[in-house]
């Protein structure tokens, strides 16, 4: 008896884990930035004004998803079939300016393309704003 009890302690277990990693979001797949955008500088200066209106942008355009402070954890996250990421990670502030750029300007997957939606200018205001968000 203690023997089946064990065996179904353990399928349990295992199920349970099973479960757990498929509910884990997806990280996504990496992105496929033109040589043009890789090496691309902010196109607005880094100011007190460019960050205060990249901040007003991402709370209107992009902190559903992402979050309020970039943590991913917006209320739209969980609908999501990727992750939004984490902003404050060291892996997303280590890329450059041109590839947050095309990444906002062109989106993809649950992703939204803000070409049409948002100007270049203000692209680059939230880019400016996302380098506030360091751990």
């Amino acid at each position: 008896m203690k023997t089946i009890k064990s065996i179904l302690l353990i399928a349990v277990l295992a199920i349970s884990v099973s479960l757990l990693a498929l509910a884990q979001p997806e990280k996504g797949k990496p992105w496929d930035i033109p040589a043009k955008f890789k090496d691309m500088k902010s196109a607005v200066k880094t100011s007190p004004s460019s960050v205060q209106a990249g901040d007003a942008l991402y709370k209107k355009n992009c902190a559903a998803c992402h979050g309020k402070t970039g943590l991913g954890d917006g209320t739209k996250a969980k609908t999501l079939d990727t992750s939004p990421g984490d902003f404050t990670s060291a892996n997303f502030q280590s890329q450059t300016d041109g590839t947050l750029f095309y990444q906002i300007k062109t989106g993809r997957e649950d992703m939204p393309k803000y070409d049409k939606k948002i100007e270049d200018s203000d692209i680059w205001n939230i880019v400016n704003y996302l380098r506030t968000l360091k751990k």
